[in-house]
């Protein structure tokens, strides 16, 4: 039997989610917004892969863009559901269940509202356990498929006539970029349902647990608040079994908004030999020292949080912050066959100018 998700999960899904948005990941009141309505009008319902037949259709719930930029977004809650309802349509066919493509601030929650308003099930199942920049990374599998895709898109700002509705069809390599200038196009931040698949290849290539994942590290968050920082960090370091690399002041940050929607530079940590550098593609992509010795690099989960236990995005840092960056080895959490996949490295490779595929597929 499937876990009926309650008020208090959606505190769990935002905090928990917030810590692998790993620098990105949207907003957490977008996610609060999603998730406190989809359990006021419905029983959004979390179902592990074994609850699904092999032959049923799962869809990938996403958001679009890169909403840390200074964009005039706006994404309503609907807009997922409409999302939903287009791909039904195109397919002809029910949708089961809803996965996500990426952890997140609110993307944790991307299914919670279609599952209340349309009865889809929640599944414990994701494209990345963390966040990253493209849709490839979280697509299963699909990136390189020749197969043709349907890939919706809803949403925009209504006040500056933005709003858009989208249906395409073809392989997921080439209608991705389509969503994505779509977002740009709708003020930077757009809803999504795209890639229905069948529940026996998401079995197979799937990051399976990973929405559970997010609840039982917000739910320990929550419950070292009251406690203090130091014991959120705690928290959050024994819950996932990671390490802190370092403790130090923001003290150089240089990322742009590009005309691809991605946020793209480097933020450094510390000064001199003990230096610290983050590679930025929306999310957390790599850590080097100072030596230029890597220390993490994506699917690894690479976050920093404040000293009260905050995550905190590449929007929100400063120079002169203290952070604590989080790096938990990708060892231990499970990985979709999307993250081994060659091809989903080329355009952080180039965007950022490090290798990263060398690392992710070793």
């Amino acid at each position: 039997m499937g876990r009926i998700l309650t008020e208090k999960d959606v505190e769990a899904a935002v905090r928990g989610g917030s810590v692998y948005a790993a620098g990105g990941g949207g907003w957490s009141d977008h996610g609060r917004m999603l998730g406190y309505a989809a359990v006021s009008v419905g029983r959004p319902e979390l179902v592990t892969i074994d609850e699904l037949s092999d032959d049923d259709w799962v869809a990938t719930a996403a958001a679009i863009g890169a909403p840390a930029s200074t964009t005039a977004w706006e994404m309503q809650g609907i807009d997922y559901v409409k999302a939903v309802q287009l791909l039904q349509d195109a397919l002809g066919e029910k949708v089961a269940a809803l996965m996500i493509g990426q952890n997140g601030k609110s993307s944790t929650l991307n299914g919670w509202l279609p599952s209340a308003i349309l009865g889809t099930k929640v599944l414990d199942a994701v494209g990345d356990v963390r966040a990253h920049p493209t849709g490839d990374m979280g697509s299963i599998g699909m990136a390189n498929s020749p197969q043709q895709m349907i890939q919706t898109a809803v949403g925009g700002n209504r006040a500056e006539n933005r709003y858009i509705e989208l249906v395409v069809r073809g392989a997921t390599a080439k209608v991705s970029p389509i969503l994505r200038t779509a977002s740009d196009m709708s003020g930077g931040f757009i809803a999504s349902c795209r890639n229905p698949l069948r529940a026996s290849y998401v079995r197979d290539n799937a990051a399976l647990g990973g929405i559970s994942l997010a609840l039982t590290l917000g739910e320990a968050i929550i419950e070292a608040d009251a406690k203090g920082g130091s014991a959120v960090i705690d928290a959050i370091v024994r819950t996932t079994g990671g390490t802190i690399l370092v403790e130090a002041e923001v003290s150089a940050k240089s990322v742009v908004y590009t005309k691809e929607a991605f946020d793209v530079g480097t933020i450094t940590l510390g000064r001199g030999d003990g230096a610290i550098t983050l590679h930025v593609m929306n999310e957390y992509m790599a850590v080097d020292d100072a030596g230029g010795n890597r220390l993490a690099t994506f699917p690894d989960i690479i976050a920093t949080l404040s000293p009260q236990g905050e995550p905190m995005s590449v929007g929100q840092l400063q120079i002169g912050m203290p952070v604590f960056l989080l790096h938990v080895p990708k060892t231990l959490i499970p990985l979709s066959s999307s993250v081994k996949d060659p091809s989903v490295y080329l355009i952080c490779e180039t965007a950022l100018g490090i290798s990263i595929a060398d690392y992710a597929l070793g």
